[in-house]
């Protein structure tokens, strides 16, 4: 029943999608994630996948994807994140997805005493790349769907709560945000994220900060090895 996280697969079985030419590590990457996913991971376990999970555009093209993240063990649980043009209704992709895979928007997932909440999340304000015409309305929209998340659990009787975003919930200063202001509104204990590769790994917030544990779990800042968060 342990929990963990590996965001990032960038999965292209129905296009040519090369990942290599972002480096070497990225190389083979699906024999390495499912080599190193059945050494760690057991069917009793729960990992999330935190976003930008397929290549594909459309639902239809995502199948084989889904399908192969199917023969691994565990139980999925996946969030979009800003590759995954793919996933647009959630009640279409929930209704196409494998046995033993889970969409997560807007709501939460029960996993024993833990709650899992989140959303995709956006670049944050004081982040040199944001422009308020054209990131403001979506880093808000992203807020209410983290808050309405971290409701429904709460609104559960949930207390123990790990939430998951695919972007960072800070700027590369790690200044505070909206998303770490609800995080500590609402309790998380734990909050694991992905989107950072290559030279965004500098950016990284980690650590315990203010009671929250933050882990970035990009495939290629772990070794493409699904992270252990609880058990």
């Amino acid at each position: 029943m342990a929990i963990y996280a590996l965001a990032d697969l960038h999965l292209s079985f129905s296009m040519e999608k090369p990942m290599d030419i972002f480096g070497p590590e990225w190389t083979d990457h699906p024999q390495k994630i499912a080599t190193r996913w059945q050494e760690t991971v057991s069917e009793q376990d729960l990992v999330i996948i935190p976003g930008d999970i397929s290549w594909a555009m459309r639902l239809e093209e995502a199948k084989k994807d889904l399908d192969w993240l199917a023969t691994l063990p565990g139980v999925k649980l996946l969030l979009r994140g800003n590759h995954d043009y793919w996933w647009q209704s959630i009640s279409r992709l929930r209704k196409a997805l494998p046995q033993r895979i889970f969409a997560l928007q807007n709501d939460f997932f029960p996993w024993g005493r833990w709650a899992i909440c989140g959303t995709r999340g956006w670049i944050c304000p004081g982040e040199k790349t944001f422009e308020d015409t054209r990131d403001l309305k979506i880093y808000r929209r992203e807020l209410l769907r983290l808050e309405l998340s971290l409701q429904s659990a709460v609104e559960e009787g949930y207390d123990t709560i790990i939430a998951a975003l695919h972007y960072p919930p800070v700027n590369s200063k790690h200044q505070s945000s909206g998303f770490t202001e609800l995080l500590k509104r609402y309790g998380v204990q734990f909050c694991i994220y992905g989107h950072l590769h290559a030279e965004g790994h500098a950016q990284v917030l980690t650590g315990c900060h203010e009671g929250i544990h933050y882990r970035l779990v990009a495939a290629d800042a772990v070794g493409f090895r699904p992270q252990l968060i609880v058990f």
